[in-house]
């Protein structure tokens, strides 16, 4: 991004946050006049702590894939951008894992690293999730998280060794500057997991399936201004259908729903039956009943599309319009049955936001090892 392109992003988001703020003007001019001395000075500048709370709560309002922005303004915002050494980063991650697990009453959370455009000592996560199952593919079959074979390489690739069952979290794995990454094990005690069972059928419970209790992504681009920070973890909490219809059921992640109809002794050799249907539907049911069980945050996708039916008021108040990605927001169970289904969206991008970046390691093999 030009040095122009950097000064037109940050006024126009400094125009923003000033008027939703309802601060006076007089020091949006003041504050717009600083920012560009300090841009024509160093090619960026530096934002207020408050300047990226109300852009991490913008780029939540603006993110066209979530169905839970009726919560944007409750986001907390850990400011790491004097993280310099791997302790420091390593200790911000565990502290979010812990802080936004927040004894099951999960919370929105993110921890914002410093811009790319400083370009000194730049951090880099190379984790898709800070909370993440392995992925290993043997001759025998795939063991864990398929989605993960190819970070897991890498992993053991830097010398992690995971103990090869389904259920393997993989290792924090971080990079500064041109450095050599780093890798850290998360402690078990601060791994929240929920053993997943069924309140009518008990048999589910012996598949032994488990998942852990955040989502907190890591590997997106956080654009605030015209900066760019590529290293800024963030979670809401689970909808239902993320584990039991998607990490659970996908034929390409954990392909559960044979398993799961065979302990409900439904018959698998007819589709017409809808077998698939009602395997999916329980399970996504013991998931939310684990989860509420322990006392974890989450919601099932009935609620969470109602939830975004307010969202959509509330900003219609305002007088903005809500931007989507359709295929995206519909829940992956029943889809039909909310309101979601039935409306046009459009996915017009706006910033502040979060976005797709390449990923901090070359995808076949480490450059390290």
């Amino acid at each position: 991004m030009t040095i122009e392109k950097v000064s037109q992003e940050a006024k126009l988001f400094l125009t923003q946050y000033f008027n939703e703020t309802d601060k006076p003007y007089e020091y949006l001019t003041q504050r717009i006049a600083q920012v560009n001395s300090e841009i024509d000075q160093k090619g960026y500048y530096t934002q207020t702590y408050d300047e990226i709370v109300y852009g991490a709560k913008l780029a939540w309002r603006n993110s066209n894939r979530c169905i839970g922005r009726l919560f944007w303004e409750r986001i907390e915002v850990a400011d790491a951008r004097k993280a310099d050494t791997y302790e420091e980063v390593f200790d911000y991650l565990l502290s979010h894992i812990q802080l936004s697990f927040n004894h099951g009453r999960i919370k929105p959370y993110i921890t914002i690293f410093r811009p790319q455009q400083e370009k000194k000592n730049i951090i880099k996560i190379w984790n898709h999730q800070l909370l993440r199952y392995a992925g290993y593919q043997t001759e025998e079959g795939i063991i864990g998280d398929s989605d993960s074979i190819q970070f897991t390489k890498i992993c053991e690739g830097l010398g992690w060794k995971g103990a090869r069952t389904n259920f393997d979290i993989l290792p924090l794995v971080v990079q500064i500057g041109d450095n050599h990454p780093q890798w850290m094990e998360i402690p078990d005690d601060i791994i929240p997991e929920i053993p997943i069972e069924h309140p009518d059928y008990p048999e589910i419970a012996s598949l032994n399936l488990k998942w852990y209790a955040i989502p907190i992504i890591s590997d997106m681009r956080l654009e605030i201004g015209g900066l760019d920070y590529i290293a800024a973890p963030f979670n809401g909490w689970y909808m239902g259908t993320e584990i039991g219809a998607r990490n659970f059921a996908d034929e390409y992640r954990y392909n559960m729903l044979p398993k799961v109809a065979e302990k409900m002794n439904i018959n698998t050799k007819h589709e017409s039956n809808l077998w698939r249907d009602r395997a999916l539907v329980e399970l996504n049911a013991a998931v939310l009943y684990s989860f509420k069980k322990q006392g974890i945050t989450i919601t099932d996708h009935h609620t969470a599309a109602k939830q975004f039916e307010v969202f959509e008021k509330h900003e219609a108040a305002k007088g903005r319009d809500v931007t989507g990605k359709w295929t995206w927001l519909i829940p992956p169970v029943s889809p039909a049955t909310t309101h979601i289904w039935h409306k046009p969206y459009t996915n017009d991008i706006l910033t502040p936001n979060f976005f797709y970046q390449d990923k901090a390691y070359q995808p076949l093999s480490c450059p390290f090892h």
